[in-house]
Formats: structure tokens, C-alpha cells, sequence
């Protein structure tokens, strides 16, 4: 089979059969145009970006662009699937890491052609065999999380008289109390929260929906942030720096806070509270997380609110629990 179909059977599969998000499929994308580029320099002279190929009935430009793409590169690759071997995918790694890659990074790109390989091997093709693709070995991951005094510090009042800050006190309870990731909370619109209930839906993996439940904080902090704004927008959070005699020439769009924004505001205010961690928005979904865990929350109930897939993703915060256990067993065991 040529190299390049089977690539868009792959983009399909995992849409279709594995109900992949479209980050997920994104990355995947991403990593195998790269290989792809790898395999053919003259790509990336030809194109200059990444190929979607991901469809959006909604975006005509974006299909012309595609197929367009798609063209271009039917007729730059030539090669078999069977061409590839393991001596082709370790030179490509070797070149990621001397791009000062970490190694977090380069094992994802391995990680996406090994899942290819493995879709491959069930189209019973002739292909290398993906247990052959290795990962390199990395340090057990750490997970950076605040303390009940950093806490306290990042979120005390600094301008509680301007709505940016109500807006922004309001977004970190949001993450801090939901976990939310910022691409949820970026998507929010005011229709999508019941304050009433204190809970919401997020939309998750395509159709799948999951609720999201709020804490009397943050329900408390959103509520105080909607009784500021005095316009007609849908989002939840919105920006604030526009005149608002031209705010005909606004819309839902131009207004709607970008994940860029979210990440600098929370760094912003770290750095105000003399925090000198790297605090980002996954900052405060781990500090959660470990503020339940010290207070002996279950972990199966923490892997469900998180929406981990496999319950070794939520083990990672069980480092917190270990000096608890220790006084435990210090106590009880003389």
C-alpha cells in the first residue's frame, strides 16, 4: 500500500472506530506529516504549513486547502509502506533530538507512528512491526501543584474593583474547582452553565458529554462576574479592553478569550503573588486534585472527575499521600 493512503486511513480510523478528539487527531497528524517530511525534505519548501486533514463542512477554504495539500503531496511520495523500516524511524528520532527536543516530546512522535504501525498490522499489510519502535526512557513524571498558602496568596484580592479581575478570579476558581482544561473553558458560553444546579455540561471527544459540577466558590465568583457585564455576547468570559460605542462592530468571536491569553493572566498573577513556581492552568487542576487526596478522597472518585481514561494517569498525584501515610503509621504502629 503507498505510504500516503494509508496515512488518511489511519486519520480516518481514529475518528471514526477509536472516537479520537480532534486534538488527539491533530497530534497525530502533526507528528506523521513531520515523518512524512522526514522521508521527503522537498515538502516542507512546497508546503509551509501543516496538511488538515481534518474536514470542516462549516470552513469550505479549509476542504479547498486540503485537497490542495493532498495533491501536492500524492505527488512528492512515492513510497511503500513496506520501504519503511526500523533503521528509517530511528534516524527520524535521531534527528528530533537534535533539535533540542525534550525527551517527553520525541517519545510522543514515536508514540503516534507506533499507533500507526499497530492500526497498520490490523489491516494485515506488510509493515514494520510497531513493537520494534522503543521509547526512550524518561524520569517518572512530576506533577507541580500549589500549596494551601499559595493558594490563599494567588487568589487574594488585588483589584477587586475593575471586572478584569473579577473576570479573572472567577476563570482561576473555575479551573481550580472543576478542573477544567482551558480548551473547555474557552469553548464555554453563559447558556452552557446552570448556576442554579452549579453544574454544566462539557462537551467531550466529539459527542460525548460529560457534567462538570461547581463548588459554592466559584459559582459565588462567576455569578458576581455576570452581574458586571452589561452586554448581549454568549461567551462566558469575554475580554474587556473594547469601547463600548463600538461594540456593534464586535461578535462572539473577536471577544471570546484565546487559551494564550488564560495562560499568561494565571502566570501574571503567580508571579503577583510572589509564587515562584511555573504555575500554568493545569497548575490548578493538579493542586486540586492534591488537596483532595491530602484530605483522603478516593481515588477512583478523582480518576472519574478528572475523566482519566486509565487510573495510572491519576496515580501520579498519590506523591502527596505518602508523608500522610507515614504519620499513620507512625501513629498506630509504636
Amino acid at each position: 500500500m503507498e505510504l500516503i493512503k494509508a496515512v488518511e486511513k489511519f486519520i480516518i480510523w481514529l475518528k471514526i472506530n477509536r472516537n479520537a478528539s480532534i486534538k488527539t487527531i491533530e497530534q497525530y497528524e502533526f507528528h506523521i506529516y513531520k515523518f512524512l517530511s522526514y522521508l521527503n525534505p522537498e515538502i516542507e519548501s512546497k508546503i509551509n504549513h501543516r496538511l488538515v486533514f481534518i474536514d470542516s463542512p462549516t470552513e469550505p477554504k479549509l476542504i479547498k486547502e486540503r485537497n490542495d495539500q493532498k495533491k501536492i503531496l500524492y505527488g512528492l511520495i512515492d513510497w511503500k509502506l513496506k520501504d519503511i523500516d526500523i533503521d528509517i524511524v530511528n534516524n527520524f528520532r535521531f534527528q528530533l533530538s537534535q533539535k533540542d527536543l525534550d525527551i517527553k516530546t520525541v517519545n510522543a512522535y514515536m508514540i503516534s507512528l507506533r499507533t500507526f504501525f499497530k492500526y497498520i498490522k490490523k489491516q494485515w499489510e506488510d509493515a514494520l512491526d510497531p513493537v520494534m519502535i522503543d521509547l526512550i526512557k524518561q524520569q517518572e513524571r512530576k506533577v507541580e501543584f500549589l500549596n494551601k498558602d499559595e493558594i490563599e496568596r494567588l487568589f487574594s484580592e488585588t483589584d477587586p474593583g475593575t471586572v478584569q479581575w473579577v473576570r479573572d478570579i472567577s476563570i482561576m476558581e473555575c479551573i481550580y474547582s472543576t478542573w477544567l482544561r482551558i480548551s473547555e473553558l474557552v469553548a464555554l458560553n453563559i447558556r452552557d452553565i446552570n448556576l442554579d444546579k452549579q453544574e454544566f455540561a462539557v462537551r467531550w471527544k466529539w459527542w460525548k458529554v460529560r457534567v462538570v459540577y461547581l463548588t459554592d466558590e466559584s459559582k459565588s465568583k462567576i455569578q458576581k462576574y455576570l452581574d458586571r457585564r452589561n452586554d448581549s455576547f454568549s461567551p462566558l468570559f469575554i475580554r474587556h479592553n473594547f469601547d463600548m460605542n463600538n461594540i456593534k462592530d464586535l461578535n462572539d468571536k473577536t471577544v471570546r478569550l484565546s487559551r494564550f491569553f488564560i495562560t499568561n493572566m494565571i502566570k501574571d498573577y503567580a508571579l503577583k503573588a510572589k509564587i515562584l513556581k511555573d504555575v500554568s492552568a493545569h497548575t490548578l487542576r493538579h493542586s486540586f486534585a492534591t488537596t483532595l487526596l491530602e484530605n483522603w478522597a478516593d481515588i477512583r472518585a478523582i480518576q472519574e472527575l478528572l475523566w482519566h481514561k486509565n487510573i495510572t494517569t491519576t496515580q501520579v498525584y498519590t506523591h502527596v499521600t505518602n508523608p500522610k501515610l507515614k504519620e499513620i503509621h507512625k501513629k498506630f504502629h509504636h
